[in-house]
């Protein structure tokens, strides 16, 4: 769990202090595989302009692209948000604090990834296949992520509540 609340008992003998401290370290791993995606995607983006083929992109591809580079720039900016916040917090008795923003955050760049992922994904096969295959595959890819990021988590979660009250 990565927010400041656990259970009443997961059966680890740590205090409030050292569950903060775990619950920090796995908030930065997660955040650190989002940076992963975010770059790479961003990366690819950035290297678009510089290609020949991106002189014939018509004003729906070229609309696309740039609003798959703001939304890069934008989940980059909220995954290196928890360092400021952390530098901002460091040694301030606020750790729980801090964990609940930085769950709070990751939710929102991993929201900002999926995006980023279906708008790229539009785009190439946009430009690629044409512009009904760039909505389908855009379209396709999001209703993939809202089953995988969404509904799969709150059903684990009901399943999990569920066992844990029988």
């Amino acid at each position: 769990m990565t927010g400041p609340t656990a259970p009443k008992d997961d059966g680890r003998d740590e205090s409030r202090l050292e569950r903060m401290d775990r619950n920090w370290a796995e908030l930065l791993q997660e955040l650190r595989v989002l940076q992963t995606g975010v770059q790479v995607l961003a990366g690819f983006l950035l290297t678009l302009p510089f290609q020949t083929r991106f002189q014939t992109l018509d004003d729906y591809q070229t609309r696309l692209y740039l609003a798959n580079v703001i939304l890069a720039a934008l989940t980059t900016s909220t995954i290196l948000l928890p360092v400021s916040v952390h530098r901002r917090l460091f040694r301030q008795g606020l750790k729980a604090t801090l964990v609940a923003s930085a769950d709070t955050i990751a939710k929102f760049s991993l929201a900002g990834v999926g995006l980023l992922s279906v708008g790229t994904t539009s785009l190439i096969f946009d430009v690629t296949v044409g512009r009904t295959a760039g909505l389908v595959a855009g379209v396709g890819l999001l209703a993939v992520l809202v089953l995988l990021l969404i509904v799969v988590p709150a059903r684990l979660q009901r399943q999990g509540r569920e066992e844990e009250s029988s």
